[in-house]
């Protein structure tokens, strides 16, 4: 597995992941019409080409060496908070699930986050979503819960994770 900084040119696979992603891992929470709402929000072209612009925010696609082939990204934007990086984003395409893709970014977002300095790691994770005993399953803690108006007339209802980099 390899980590690559993702830049500008990437923003169509990125969008591609996360179609492919959520169709798979939300299919069963949230409305078709939620979703395109949300993948159009979130993964638009002006968004994401922000959120590179934004010194703090990080993608790195998740490649597969053996396959070259991408099997997902991660998010992230250090100081979100006060000694906090803030996931906003980690997502796998469904045939890379368990196979220790997602383990492996979170442990490259451990040492980003240390070498910058941050004590913390928090994110958003919806209350029906199984990737909550997969962050549990790696130390996460849930400190808080909360509906989140999304836009639109949708709403989230996550839980608020934390992860303590010792």
């Amino acid at each position: 597995m390899k980590l690559i900084q993702a830049t500008a040119k990437d923003i169509p696979l990125i969008q591609n992941l996360a179609r492919r992603s959520w169709k798979n891992a939300y299919a069963e929470i949230l409305s078709e019409e939620q979703m395109e709402y949300m993948l159009s929000e979130m993964y638009s072209e002006v968004e994401i080409e922000n959120q590179l612009q934004n010194p703090n925010y990080h993608y790195y696609l998740i490649e597969d060496e053996s396959s070259n082939s991408y099997e997902g990204f991660i998010g992230y934007e250090h100081n979100y908070e006060d000694q906090t990086t803030k996931l906003h984003r980690i997502y796998l395409v469904p045939e890379s699930k368990g196979k220790g893709f997602g383990k492996g970014a979170l442990l490259f977002l451990n040492e980003k986050v240390s070498e910058n300095g941050n004590k913390r790691i928090i994110l958003n994770v919806n209350k029906n979503n199984a990737a909550r005993n997969f962050y549990e399953s790696q130390g996460y803690k849930v400190y808080s819960e909360g509906i989140f108006d999304i836009g639109n007339g949708f709403v989230m209802d996550d839980f608020l994770m934390e992860f303590l980099i010792h």
